[in-house]
């Protein structure tokens, strides 16, 4: 296998640069007319002027599959059309679909009993009413086009004869308009031809015409007509609900990319153009390498370089993963290849491709009953999460449990009744932690119940294996695998709490019980050394100390709380996460002072991770630590808790440079980590941009589990990665 960087021509390179620059001018906009953006990067172009007039229920939202699907289906025929001159592809979107349209669930079909304790306990993201959160098998699309997909709708409903037509008709009239919505793309690329005198461009115009013109009547057959689907699939599925996942890329376009190249009708650089022009469309998640089912096989090819050369080139957020795994016996080096070409690609971009990690994913999921050869099919198709194409319904990343308020309560409840004991703090911990998974759990029932009839999957029902089947959504057994996340966070702020409280008041007794509530109630003021005094212990990360003890408690009751029982009413499977997404300022506003030398507001820590500033004092290489911590407390169930790994690119030369950054994902993965997210950025480029943003357009940073342009984000996002860089 040819493992060579690609080689682009001078043609080539220009239309990809277009698209760069394109994409700075895009952003520009949107920052100046919407602020700061805080998500994915995501792609859509900002028309000033579109508006749109939805037809709604009588409740004045729009819910209901028949409903969104007619609203769907005039939208898509209303919105502007696009083709932008340097791309191989047709199509955008302009914003989601809930800016325009009032989407909305029936106030009937709320969890009005549970409100009363989401908001106590301060639960803004219950996972009820979550979408998107699980990853379309776009195989599904590519083999039957956009009309097979109606012919499959169509065929199930005469089929199934559903009381209530509700489903199909929906699902139907999505389908109609993105057929209607293509076809148009079609006469606006011939429009363009027409008035295009460069010779190159009017080709592309012709081009783009003729594909779009064949998806209207039959499946993806070339390369490039396959990408556009994927085109057309993206911008479908972020207007809808923002949903971001295509799922292993280089296996699903292998097959067309091998054919063409052996036909002569592709080349290398026009296919890496046409994977810029996708990742230029938007930042939808993508996964490149890993193993097969089996695990006997990499899946590493030579379209997998490419597409890795294909964000390197167009240097914009780009939400692309590869999988790390053990090396295979017997098997070629090109894996091991790859990984190192996008760690050289991280340190000469400063940020890059997300590293996926298979022995905490695959071994972890089969820890929930399943074979591991499940485990292994799990992609990475979200921000920090990984799901099954087609098969899972996972709904990762859409529930926050602030382990930290947790404990706010329980102090609160010490402090009444007199009792002033760690063990006693310990036990009103866990009722509280207790009463936080048990709502959550308790608002997936009636999600279960109420989303087909509200919010349906409506788009990615379509590339999923069951719900046109069997006429059900996604939520109520459209799918084969339910396994819902439960995410808790605030580990090390609660950890290090519990053990400066242990340290400080139990065995050192230099502040009392009551003095500590004091210290708390008045959030330390005038107390600058009691407040040092407390956090200056041995924190989470530091080897051996009690607040790792603490963590592993907390991790290991945390766990056993979402896997010790279902959902209560329909008994759903419950998989327990650690992730706070970037959230992390968001969940510390609203929180009290804590124990760990935490002032009331300040952030919280990130997912699993020790707190920045941990290893002070450590002689140790802090990423390392940092390495160890994340690893050792993993929920252990397959889903994502990420490392973040933010590296001057001075410690880099240091330390071994690339070898030594492989060496630690390896590590990291065998290990049981899940997840590595990289920027690697000199602290003073990092520094003077979050100073002038505007003085650095193109500085692309990993946020968390996606990438972003830094002068994108709002300054509180923008300092957590600073903090993560200055306590590296």
């Amino acid at each position: 296998m040819n493992t060579e960087k690609v080689k682009i021509s001078s043609k080539y390179q220009k239309m990809i640069d277009g698209l760069h620059k394109s994409k700075l001018e895009i952003n520009d906009k949107k920052i100046k007319r919407h602020g700061s953006i805080d998500i994915d990067d995501h792609g859509f172009i900002d028309f000033e002027d579109f508006s749109f007039k939805p037809e709604c229920a009588s409740d004045g939202k729009v819910h209901g599959c028949a409903l969104i699907g007619r609203n769907l289906r005039r939208f898509l025929n209303e919105m502007p059309k696009y083709i932008n001159p340097d791309s191989a592809l047709a199509t955008c979107w302009v914003g989601t679909f809930d800016r325009f349209v009032p989407l909305g669930i029936a106030e009937e079909d709320k969890p009005a009993e549970l409100e009363e304790l989401m908001r106590k306990y301060r639960i803004t993201q219950p996972g009820f009413g979550a979408m998107n959160h699980l990853c379309p098998d776009m195989e599904i699309g590519l083999k039957t086009g956009w009309p097979g997909l109606l012919e499959k709708i169509r065929y199930y409903r005469k089929r199934n004869r559903p009381t209530d037509p509700d489903f199909y008709e929906g699902e139907e009239q999505l389908v109609l308009g993105i057929l209607e919505w293509v076809d148009a793309h079609r006469a606006y690329a011939e429009q363009l031809a027409e008035n295009e005198t460069d010779p190159f461009r009017k080709e592309n115009y012709e081009e783009i015409a003729k594909i779009n013109a064949a998806l209207t009547k039959r499946a993806p057959e070339t390369f490039r007509e396959a990408v556009q689907f994927l085109a057309h699939f993206q911008s479908v599925d972020r207007t809808y609900f923002a949903g971001g996942a295509l799922g292993e890329l280089d296996t699903l376009l292998e097959e067309y990319f091998e054919r063409d190249m052996a036909a002569g009708i592709l080349t290398e650089e026009e296919a890496v153009w046409i994977l810029a022009s996708l990742f230029f469309n938007d930042t939808h998640y993508t996964q490149i390498g890993g193993l097969t089912p089996a695990g006997d096989r990499e899946v590493t090819s030579r379209l997998s370089f490419l597409i890795l050369d294909a964000m390197h080139l167009l240097h914009i957020p780009t939400n692309l993963g590869i999988r790390v795994h053990a090396p295979v016996e017997g098997q070629t080096e090109e894996a091991e290849i790859l990984l190192h070409r996008a760690v050289e690609y991280t340190i000469e971009d400063g940020y890059g491709v997300c590293y996926s990690l298979d022995k905490g994913i695959s071994e972890g999921f089969a820890k929930n009953g399943f074979p591991v050869e499940l485990g292994r099919m799990r992609v990475k198709c979200g921000c920090n999460w990984v799901a099954i194409p087609g098969r899972e319904y996972p709904l990762q990343d859409v529930t926050r449990v602030n382990m930290a308020v947790a404990l706010h309560y329980a102090i609160e409840d010490i402090k009444e009744d007199g009792c002033h004991t760690m063990e006693h703090l310990w036990e009103r911990f866990c009722e509280h932690l207790n009463t936080m998974v048990d709502c959550i759990k308790k608002g997936y029932d009636r999600h279960y119940e109420i989303m087909q009839r509200n919010l349906p999957e409506i788009v990615l029902n379509l590339f999923m294996h069951g719900p046109i089947e069997r006429g059900l959504n996604c939520s109520n057994g459209g799918v084969d695998i339910m396994d819902l996340n439960i995410d808790g966070i605030a580990l090390a702020t609660v950890a290090d709490s519990f053990a400066a409280v242990e340290q400080r008041v139990v065995e050192e007794k230099r502040i009392t019980w009551e003095r500590l509530f004091e210290l708390l109630d008045t959030n330390y003021e005038g107390a600058e050394r009691e407040r040092l005094m407390m956090k200056n212990i041995r924190r989470f990360g530091s080897p051996d100390s009690h607040a790792e003890y603490w963590a592993v408690k907390i991790r290991d009751y945390y766990v056993d709380l979402c896997k010790s029982s279902p959902t209560p009413k329909h008994h759903l499977m419950i998989v327990p996460g650690m992730f706070s997404h970037g959230d992390v300022y968001a969940y510390g506003k609203t929180l009290e002072a804590t124990p760990n030398g935490r002032f009331a507001g300040d952030a919280i820590s990130h997912s699993s991770e020790p707190d920045p500033g941990f290893a002070r004092g450590v002689d140790t290489f802090s990423p390392v630590l940092k390495a160890n911590a994340v690893a050792l407390t993993q929920a252990g169930y397959g889903n994502s808790a990420p490392l973040h790994l933010d590296i001057d690119t001075g410690l880099i030369e240091s330390e071994g440079g690339v070898d030594a950054l492989v060496a630690l994902i390896h590590a990291h993965e065998q290990a049981g980590g899940t997840l590595i997210n990289m920027n690697c950025v000199s602290k003073e480029k990092l520094l003077a941009a979050h100073e002038d943003p505007k003085a650095y357009p193109d500085l692309v940073v990993r946020v968390t589990g996606y990438s972003a342009f830094f002068a994108s984000l709002s300054k509180e996002y923008r300092q957590q990665i600073v903090d993560r860089f200055l306590s590296a």
